[in-house]
């Protein structure tokens, strides 16, 4: 299974016991658990490491990092150099202060200092909740700066390069275990929420929404196969609980 974390995995920001649980029953089902998030390099150091999945694919498909067991060591893959990562770093810095005297209300999110490839745009989960138009209007600047926009259930992630959650899945599937995830793609199960997540809905013939991916349904290209009656990460543990179910009939 992969899973986006925000408002998929937690709910109202926090990782409910139930929700951990539900995945690392995933784990102990014997099932590949991948998270796909925009969160952090930072944060993705801790899950891969201290989370009972095997790897994590983070900041939009920036890179994918995952725990070598055996040799005791974090092992991390990104899509874009070193030098790529700076240049577009130094773009972005300049972008944020635009953003934020155009978008009155805007922040930087509070986790962009564990960030090593884009900006993350606050719109509700540190700052008032901005309308509709006042997260149009993010999308806009980013994209008149030649920047790749994706909007989730908290923040404005921007970035310089043509990846995404989508994208960087294959690439690992297909490095890590020597899998063409086009060929066996039914196979697999993502579930998510916001509209970054949309590729990967369009994507996997069993994509899962949890109840909340109505709110924002009319910011996606592509909607999941199927929905939770539960939000969030009771969504969660309610749709891990139908899969294991299935797979013991």
């Amino acid at each position: 299974m992969f899973t986006d974390i925000d408002e998929t995995l937690t709910s109202h920001g926090r990782l409910t016991a139930q929700a951990y649980a539900a995945l690392e029953s995933l784990q102990q089902a014997g099932l590949l658990v991948v998270p796909v998030t925009g969160r952090p390099a930072g944060w993705c150091d801790h899950i891969a490491r201290m989370w009972p999945v095997d790897a994590v694919v983070g900041e939009n498909g920036a890179f994918y990092f995952w725990l070598d067991r055996a040799a005791g060591r974090l092992r991390q893959r990104f899509l874009q150099s070193d030098a790529e990562r700076r240049a577009g770093r130094q773009r972005l810095d300049a972008l944020r202060t635009r953003i934020l005297q155009a978008v009155p209300g805007a922040g930087i999110a509070s986790d962009q200092p564990y960030r090593v490839a884009d900006l993350a745009i606050d719109f509700c989960e540190d700052v008032p909740p901005l309308d509709d138009t006042s997260i149009d209007r993010i999308v806009q600047l980013f994209a008149e700066a030649n920047a790749t926009a994706k909007v989730s259930s908290i923040h404005v992630n921007g970035w310089f390069g043509s990846y995404d959650k989508l994208g960087m899945t294959r690439t690992f599937m297909r490095e890590r275990y020597g899998i063409d995830l086009d060929a066996v793609r039914e196979e697999y199960v993502f579930i998510g929420d916001s509209p970054n997540d949309a590729p990967m809905f369009g994507y996997f013939p069993n994509a899962i929404g949890v109840a909340n991916v109505r709110d924002m349904a009319d910011r996606m290209d592509a909607l999941p196969h199927w929905i939770t009656t539960a939000r969030s990460g009771a969504g969660f543990a309610e749709a891990v609980a139908a899969l294991l179910a299935a797979r013991s009939d």
